[in-house]
């Protein structure tokens, strides 16, 4: 994957700029398609987006408390409608957050089922290719760390290590109020992606963890959550442990997903 380096690339053509004195003729539209290709390659934007992925093991390093703020600062601007901006954040560090991943791991060890989210993430029955997708990522996760697909206690562990927010030394808390509608929950969407990248961009790593949401009574002992506020997920954030994984989850095709219309081929 190309970094961008900041220098400057010309269009040429053939012979030249534009091509003339060959007697190819490079149209204003396809050479303004040519620069904005090039323009998005070496977007950086699209560099953070490309190199991001979920990390899972990180170090011990300080994340001071102005860095969150800057990430938050840059994240609130994610568009919402009427701009309702239905996001809250619980930051942790330090203590409080070693008391609430001790409590979670022991309600995780001991009282696991318990404990039930106050939203369905996944449909109870998936339709193709959703489903298939699921189970891919099933294989290529638990695959990728030896754990086999029959070993409920091994996939426990690894869960585990989600509520010591992967070692992280921040872990935030996502909530939305209760009373809103589907149209917030893309609105908190569009917010909590803003925070990975925003932490992508000063070189932090993250990892979004819905687990979180299935133990929000004991976050909301620790967090004082009010009641009007659910608890959406959580999210880790850092500097890797160095043994940040390439991206491993295949994406679909273009193809598969996006259908143009009224496009000039």
């Amino acid at each position: 994957m190309s970094v961008h380096d900041g220098e400057e690339k010309e269009i040429v053509g053939a012979g030249g700029a534009g091509g003339d004195s060959f007697g190819q003729t490079v149209s204003a539209s396809e050479r303004m398609a040519a620069e904005n290709s090039q323009r998005a390659a070496d977007s950086e934007i699209d560099r953070i987006i490309l190199d991001r992925v979920a990390c899972r093991e990180f170090s011990n390093r300080v994340v001071p408390q102005h860095t969150i703020v800057e990430i938050l600062r840059v994240a609130r601007f994610a568009p919402s409608g009427a701009n309702i901006q239905p996001w809250n954040i619980y930051a942790l560090t330090g203590g409080p957050q070693e008391r609430l991943s001790a409590a979670l791991l022991d309600a995780h060890c001991n009282e696991r089922a318990k404990h039930v989210s106050e939203y369905k993430y996944y449909s109870d029955v998936l339709p193709p290719p959703y489903r298939e997708r699921r189970q891919e990522f099933g294989r290529i996760f638990y695959g990728s760390l030896g754990i086999h697909s029959g070993d409920a206690e091994a996939r426990a562990r690894q869960t585990a290590k989600n509520y010591v927010f992967f070692g992280a030394p921040v872990g935030l808390i996502v909530t939305i109020d209760r009373r809103l509608e589907a149209g917030s929950w893309l609105d908190l969407g569009m917010f909590v992606q803003n925070v990975l990248l925003a932490a992508a961009g000063r070189g932090l790593h993250s990892c979004p963890q819905e687990t979180f949401a299935k133990y929000h009574t004991i976050l909301r002992q620790h967090l004082s959550i009010p009641d009007e506020q659910m608890v959406v997920c959580g999210i880790s954030i850092g500097y890797s442990d160095g043994g940040v994984s390439l991206r491993s989850m295949p994406r679909a095709d273009i193809g598969e997903f996006a259908h143009f219309i009224g496009f000039e081929s």
